[in-house]
């Protein structure tokens, strides 16, 4: 079997399944100390394009997909290792730049690794600690569905041939995580990302489509690209943010526009 038709999530049950990795079921692994450390990989061609964003919204990119799970396991950042594959003929300053845009995202770099490559391939660890992580599995029926932001705007960005910043959702992330049954973030598309959530935890997500706050420019479809980077969270109470769906006795997602049934697609980094 080809991973293209595995996908990723069958591929790391086969692991599991194997033996060869365990306790994946989160944003980020989870260690004894209340420690959490999650890793992101950012290839050309692949996760972004060089003429579509500049080195420093990549550097800034490269740090805030990983800070994400960070702020999806309501943690606090403490670090950042940073390893660089880089063509050789790459310009200083460019490399330069790209580190500059890694250091808005507010964490020190505390280590990492370079070396040559044929095209540009980044790899962020991230660090920090929790009190309480949520993670995916503890959604309850009556539970309510919130998101922390408007969603939609990776999409929209990417059918005018750019990239936009993601959030940075620290802080939310730590509110959430206090009280949360489960949090992740929304990464993979909004169906996807909800469909985690009601595995793992073993109930039916309804999401209401009209209740999702939109980026501006972006439409319902923009809602399965994925990228969105805000934080997703089945709560008692709403808790302040946005309300956008239920949670419910079953399997599985339903998504409503309207009050009739709605597919949207998702992200699967082994087969898009």
């Amino acid at each position: 079997m080809r991973l293209s038709e595995l996908g990723e999530r069958g591929f790391l049950a086969e692991l599991e399944r194997r033996g060869l990795a365990q306790r994946i079921e989160n944003d980020a692994a989870q260690l004894d100390d209340g420690r959490v450390v999650t890793q992101d990989a950012l290839l050309e061609g692949v996760h972004f394009r060089l003429d579509w964003i500049s080195w420093r919204d990549l550097g800034f990119r490269a740090a805030a997909v990983n800070l994400s799970d960070i702020a999806a396991s309501g943690a606090e950042p403490e670090g950042l290792l940073v390893s660089a594959s880089l063509p050789p003929e790459t310009e200083l300053g460019d490399v330069l730049e790209l580190y500059e845009g890694i250091a808005e995202a507010g964490v020190p770099v505390l280590g990492g690794d370079t070396t040559r490559a044929e095209r540009v391939y980044l790899n962020v660890t991230a660090f920090g600690r929790s009190d309480r992580v949520p993670g995916r599995a503890g959604a309850q029926p009556g539970d309510a569905v919130v998101v922390t932001g408007s969603l939609g705007a990776a999409g929209a960005a990417f059918r005018e041939g750019r990239f936009v910043r993601p959030p940075l959702r620290i802080e939310e992330g730590k509110k959430l995580a206090r009280a949360a049954h489960a949090l992740l973030d929304v990464s993979d598309g909004l169906a996807v990302d909800a469909g985690h959530i009601a595995e793992r935890s073993g109930c039916r997500i309804v999401i209401e489509l009209e209740r999702v706050p939109l980026a501006p420019g972006a439409a319902t479809g923009d809602l399965g690209f994925g990228e969105d980077y805000e934080l997703l969270a089945a709560t008692q109470e709403p808790l302040g943010f946005r309300e956008i769906g239920r949670c419910e006795q079953g399997e599985g997602v339903e998504l409503l526009l309207s009050g009739e049934p709605v597919e949207l697609g998702g992200w699967d980094s082994l087969r898009s």
